[in-house]
């Protein structure tokens, strides 16, 4: 018998199936913060129900409580005094361990149906979440709303529907009949339990507390398994907002709610003895590649889902919409100060120059129409506070003062610290632009995570294409991008990303920029190269989460 929660959300669930299946746009959440979408009060609300959880204890009785924590402080320039339950790791591995088997029980129509449910509790509460994501990361307000609602709930939508297609090709039972001959056939009744691997461990990160923390939070949850949330010590509030959430929901119908826990902690060694405990058969993970590395090497109890460092970049070999490419890399390069692991880092130009609609471009002129681009764009500060936001970071302002040191090359356009109309204490930088040699390899061969974005000069397009590559299976990208009316030239640079496993953009001029990931169509990552070693989302993401356990007996 279906479980109402999956009738309840059985148009969801196909429509989520058709759109993995199709690569169309589609997404059952408005990325609109429009009434029309949420509710005439909707907007009111969500701000008063982030109002309310400043300086509060945020309560979520839960196991092994040794008391509150939390020093969040906004990039914004205000702290949040949220505190938050501690709670001993192995309290809330126990319980998680304890949880499970009636998890397992409610079969996997049963946990769909109660995370499509978690997922439109969460989607009513997206102007709550906003704010929250805005005051943690920096992010600007649209997008700290979209990115931190609508399409973070996208993804995990995302993930449950993949985990209901791998776990809905497991018959629950069969009839097995071998032919014997002349003796009658040999009869055996089989039944198929699928059972999850353990508890799931989720590492938040500063940045994108809930888009990069839904896909592996809700694969590991569908699929059978507990689910331990650690988020980024600077961006707690989403992560506490959403875990609440859940627990609600599976009390609700009966689960217990310890199911999905909060670990709160700053403490290195803490996270390290979590992720290696042997009760925790998953981790993902999103962040630098120190820590990153050191989980692959040692969980070796554990599938490691990790998003890393990479370089992003792409190559300009000519266009026919020069005005139209510099508006889109402004853009690109603005977003969120360069705080996401899609920016483009590193953009390779022909030491010849190209070739556009306005005539030939010397490399020297595409730096500096670049430079100018990304001030023009700026040039209104309430849309470049807009689009900016603020630095999330202490480091990342570091890096920024570095890139003008001249060490990683000449300084073509130089940030500015920039007034917050609303915000007079927010960190907030345009872009640095910097131009270097294809052989200063050190400038640009890192990633250099914020504002920071260098023109490089290579020999002509071929090298271009060959450095591409080889960034790639060296370093690893979330995105590499190509300009270029020829058509020998995408199709080389078509051939090179397949070899280096990276996804490419093209000529993007218009709406759409490298660094934006749709749900259900895009693959965020390819799992094939260093930056990460999963995608968001795909089979492979969710099927080794869990586990099919037979029994068999004669008829």
């Amino acid at each position: 018998m279906s479980h109402p929660l999956l009738d309840k959300h059985r148009a969801t669930l196909d429509g989520a199936l058709h759109a993995i299946a199709t690569r169309g746009y589609w997404s059952p959440y408005s990325e609109m913060p429009s009434p029309k979408a949420y509710g005439e009060t909707a907007a009111a609300e969500g701000q008063r129900a982030y109002a309310a959880h400043l300086g509060q204890d945020f309560v979520l009785d839960q196991p092994g409580q040794t008391g509150w924590g939390g020093k969040e402080v906004s990039p914004y320039g205000s702290p949040l005094d949220v505190r938050y339950p501690l709670c001993h790791p192995e309290a809330l591995v126990a319980a998680g361990l304890a949880a499970m088997p009636g998890w397992q029980a409610v079969g996997a129509e049963g946990r769909t149906g109660l995370c499509l449910e978690m997922l439109a509790r969460l989607n009513r509460q997206s102007f709550e979440l906003g704010h929250a994501v805005m005051q943690t990361t920096g992010q600007g307000w649209m997008m700290a709303f979209q990115a931190g609602a609508p399409h973070a709930q996208d993804r995990g939508l995302e993930a449950v529907a993949y985990a209901w297609r791998e776990q809905s090709f497991v018959p629950a039972e069969a009839t097995w009949e071998k032919p014997q001959g002349k003796n009658p056939p040999l009869r055996m009744k089989k039944h198929f339990e699928v059972v999850g691997r353990g508890v799931g461990l989720v590492i938040g990160c500063g940045t994108f507390p809930t888009w990069n923390t839904y896909p592996g939070l809700f694969a590991a949850l569908a699929t059978g398994n507990a689910v331990i949330v650690k988020p980024h010590s600077n961006a707690i509030l989403p992560a506490a907002i959403t875990v609440r959430t859940l627990r609600a929901v599976l009390a609700e119908n009966g689960i217990d709610p310890n199911l999905v826990t909060l670990c709160v902690t700053d403490e290195h060694r803490t996270t390290q003895a979590l992720a290696t405990h042997p009760d925790v058969k998953s981790v993902d993970f999103t962040g630098g590649n120190a820590f990153g590395q050191w989980l692959i090497t040692h969980c070796q109890q554990a599938q490691v889902y990790a998003e890393l460092a990479g370089v992003n970049h792409l190559l300009i070999d000519s266009t026919d919409a020069y005005q139209a490419m510099l508006g889109n890399l402004a853009f690109t390069l603005s977003l969120y100060s360069g705080q996401m692991c899609t920016t483009t880092q590193a953009i390779l130009v022909p030491a010849g120059g190209i070739d556009t609609d306005e005539g030939h471009k010397s490399y020297d002129a595409v730096c500096e129409d670049l430079g100018q681009a990304i001030a023009r764009f700026l040039s209104k500060t309430e849309v470049a506070c807009a689009v900016l936001g603020a630095i999330q970071s202490d480091a990342t302002v570091d890096r920024i003062a570095h890139a003008h040191s001249g060490q990683l090359g000449r300084v073509v356009l130089a940030s500015q610290r920039l007034e917050h109309p609303d915000f007079p204490a927010a960190r907030v930088h345009t872009p640095v632009l910097l131009a270097c040699d294809a052989a200063d390899e050190a400038a640009y061969m890192e990633e250099r995570f914020g504002p920071i974005s260098l023109v490089v000069k290579v020999a002509d397009t071929a090298a271009g294409i060959a450095l591409s590559e080889r960034i790639v299976r060296q370093h690893g990208a979330l995105t590499a991008g190509v300009y270029s009316t020829r058509a020998e030239v995408i199709e080389a640079m078509t051939q090179a990303t397949w070899r280096g496993k990276v996804a490419l953009s093209i000529n993007l001029t218009s709406g759409v920029f490298v660094n934006q990931s749709s749900a259900f169509s895009d693959y965020h990552g390819t799992g094939g190269n260093p930056a990460a070693n999963a995608a968001y989302a795909d089979s492979a993401f969710v099927a080794n989460r869990f586990r099919v356990v037979q029994r068999r007996y004669h008829v």
